[in-house]
């Protein structure tokens, strides 16, 4: 295997820089002279004028050093930069660290942060955030867990064991359980396995269930009940993008503070209200590396079932 070109440039706020390899030849009719009329092209999101100030301010570099304004095009070589960051919202909620050895850090994520960069999240980010508070630049994360799910989330330490924790997950080698808060039906006989085939679109913001063979599987499980309110345990087989909403949402009981199922509601990002009762709150494993029997267990509360009154306060964090 090929070894990664390592970035002339460092991280800059936990971020790694964007790389870029040029391609053998330009398409027909459209030669580029410069690598600047190649950057133009290539970054149609980025106005012209900003690329000349990053290359008169020597901001993309190549493997020789900094890559001036009217150099010429040269195919199949590389190019790195900083992308501008966009205007975030700060997420007023700090990331709990449960566990951190020289393999792993588990940690528990807060509602309401990403975890990883992605669209209008870049800074903001679990990955970024702990990248620079831990001072462990080469952090990354072995699993994801939804924007406005909490709990557990764990990252590998050392690049070189990155696989092998991340096919521990992809091959559903991890045992997951969820707690989550809904309203009570005591008509809903539980336990139970929901099966169902889900079906999510790329570019489409919510999944959806369709006839056809099952590819997701959750156990749900009753734990209590009080006030109208249940507590539920729900442990995932399958690892499907909303699965466990769509199914708490299929049984006519959606989670409190979901703003997709069952109606997708619009919500700002600066609102830091009333959030998605559903927190990641075990992971159990045998560690890829050490052959070690691992159990993490949350260090966090469902706000709801403690405190409904708190949670549906009308209030801006």
């Amino acid at each position: 295997m090929r070894r990664k070109l390592k970035s002339p440039l460092p991280q800059r706020h936990g971020l790694d820089p964007v790389r870029l390899r040029t391609p053998v030849a330009p398409p027909e009719g459209a030669p580029w002279a410069t690598m600047r009329d190649h950057l133009v092209e290539r970054l149609p999101r980025v106005e012209p004028a900003r690329i000349d100030a990053m290359l008169r301010e020597e901001r993309i570099v190549g493997l020789d050093g900094p890559i001036g304004p009217d150099a010429p095009y040269v195919a199949e070589s590389f190019l790195w930069f900083h992308r501008d960051l966009p205007d975030e919202v700060p997420v007023p909620f700090e990331i709990g660290v449960v566990h951190r050895d020289e393999e792993l850090l588990v940690v528990d994520k807060p509602h309401f942060m990403a975890t990883i960069p992605r669209g209008r999240h870049i800074v903001e980010t679990a990955l970024v955030r702990l990248r620079r508070e831990l001072d462990l630049p080469a952090l990354s994360p072995a699993h994801r867990l939804d924007r406005v799910t909490a709990g557990l989330l764990m990252f590998v330490v050392r690049p070189e064991r990155r696989g092998a924790y991340q096919t521990m997950f992809r091959d559903r080698r991890v045992r997951k359980t969820y707690e989550a808060i809904a309203r009570h039906d005591p008509d809903l006989s539980l336990p139970r396995t929901v099966r169902s085939r889900i079906v999510k679109e790329r570019g489409v913001i919510r999944a959806y269930e369709e006839p056809g063979p099952p590819n997701a599987v959750t156990h749900v499980e009753l734990l209590a009940h009080r006030a109208g309110l249940a507590r539920y345990r729900l442990t995932p087989e399958t690892g499907r993008t909303h699965q466990l909403r769509l199914h708490m949402s299929s049984l006519g009981v959606p989670l409190l503070g979901d703003d997709f199922y069952p109606v997708l509601t619009d919500r700002a990002l600066d609102d830091f209200r009333r959030p998605l009762q559903l927190l990641a709150a075990e992971l159990e494993f045998r560690d890829p590396v050490t052959g070690q029997e691992r159990r993490f267990r949350t260090g966090q509360q469902l706000q709801a079932w403690d405190s409904y009154t708190d949670w549906a306060a009308d209030r801006r964090s």
